[in-house]
């Protein structure tokens, strides 16, 4: 397995009545077995096709022109899209580029999932459009906060490279059939890629929704997949509740809120490069759990950021929370602080310590301190952090979240209560009052 998860400090016999109890969770466990037998038959029939993504390749070979021509063509790549169509992509290409550009023979990707006209302009003003492409991303193929995009971003590239020369510039993703965005795409001569319309945004991380950007920062698409088979695996092989990881999880997710009333759920990896992952999770999470008055609130935070800002809160606020800390082996990495600069007998704890020995030392003794202080505590370890190692940690938390939506009862792959919200601002667009 790519990482190794601790669960021990969620239950009773760790923290008393603050964890769950460990007959309420074998219950639990029990009742995750039809969810699983189904699992594997929708598997089987290709019914459920995020599930067979691990094991395709055959798509990953076709897009490699694609995502050559962009490496060679542009310096800087802009992705349009919102919600999972962005998030996918960003959190598996944060691997390449923290903030200090892209790696070697790469170019620039920007992610735009907002609106704001600040930020759209900026983009515009700043990046040589006739070095820039464009991957416009709508699963429905109308969405209005991405077909705003398009068309300013269109027509920004075509008064700078001309109408024809700007066909080369974008590339769009939709479903197929009668889309808004495959019809403008198309009829402006552009390729179309299509959407597995069984896939939603936010179970698109492992198609070409969140694999195309990776190819383009130069990650291996292959091993994102190889890392997210490793842990589908023992579902398909019929493995016991107990012995899947991201069953156990799910298991404890749902009884820490059903029988203690833990009602949060905070992600906190204390690594930079996972830091979107805790945007990624966050709306998986809400949109496939919040429903009907069930599911939990996620909570993305980041250590050492948050352990300045939040743990406060978190050690001595509700107990309503539980927490998934994220670790990465990092002792004795990056630079180390020079012992002659640290001769004031204050600094005498950092001297020859390196920065990975102080992130070490910080993330575990937030999760003992978490843990001492009797808040639900879970630990995931990880050797190395690689696209092997994100693909595995994404589709355990696709797997953890298909099955608290069983135990939960609710339908994990739809989304009925933001629709209200994108009649209105159609109908605010259009001049109408609600």
């Amino acid at each position: 397995m790519s990482y190794v998860q601790l669960t021990s400090s969620c239950f009773s016999d760790v923290l008393g009545t603050h964890g769950l109890d460990i007959g309420q969770f074998a219950a639990l466990l029990e009742k995750t077995k039809p969810a699983l037998e189904t699992m594997r038959m929708q598997h089987a029939d290709g019914s459920l096709p995020v599930l067979r993504l691990p094991e395709q390749t055959e798509d990953i070979e076709a897009l490699m022109p694609i995502a050559s021509r962009y490496r060679e063509q542009f310096d800087d790549v802009v992705i349009l899209g919102t919600g999972g169509s962005s998030l996918s992509g960003q959190t598996l290409c944060r691997l390449a580029d923290v903030g200090f550009g892209p790696r070697e023979g790469a170019p620039r990707l920007h992610f735009f999932d907002n609106v704001d006209p600040h930020s759209i302009s900026a983009m515009l003003e700043r990046l040589a459009l006739d070095r820039t492409g464009f991957i416009v991303i709508s699963k429905s193929g109308s969405t209005a906060e991405t077909m705003t995009q398009f068309l300013v971003c269109l027509k920004a590239v075509q008064d700078v490279v001309g109408k024809d020369n700007a066909v080369g510039h974008f590339t769009a993703i939709t479903e197929p059939g009668d889309k808004l965005l495959r019809r403008l795409a198309k009829n402006h001569g552009m390729t179309v890629l299509d959407h597995d319309p069984d896939i939603g945004g936010r179970y698109s991380a492992l198609s070409l929704v969140g694999l195309l950007p990776v190819m383009i920062a130069g990650l291996d698409a292959k091993a994102v997949r190889e890392g997210a088979a490793r842990v589908l695996n023992p579902v398909l092989a019929g493995e016991p509740p107990e012995k899947i990881e991201a069953v156990v999880g799910a298991a404890i997710s749902v009884g820490l809120a059903t029988e203690n009333n833990i009602l949060s759920t905070v992600m906190m990896p204390y690594v930079d490069r996972l830091a979107d992952f805790g945007l990624w999770f966050r709306q998986l999470w809400a949109e496939s759990l919040g429903k009907q008055g069930k599911g939990t609130t996620p909570i993305n935070a980041l250590g050492t950021v948050d352990q300045h800002s939040q743990l406060q809160l978190y050690l001595d606020g509700p107990r309503d929370k539980m927490f998934t800390v994220i670790m990465l082996s990092c002792a004795g990495d990056g630079p180390s602080v020079d012992p002659a600069l640290a001769d004031d007998k204050g600094l005498a704890y950092l001297s020859g310590k390196s920065v990975g020995d102080l992130m070490d030392a910080e993330q575990r003794a937030t999760a003992e301190t978490l843990i001492r202080n009797k808040r639900p505590t879970r630990i995931i370890q990880l050797d190395r952090l690689d696209e092997t190692v994100m693909g595995a940690l994404m589709m355990h938390f696709m797997l953890e979240t298909i099955i608290a939506a069983h135990l939960f009862g609710v339908d994990p792959f739809d989304q009925p209560a933001v629709e209200e919200g994108k009649i209105l601002t159609r109908q605010y667009l259009a001049g109408e009052e609600g």
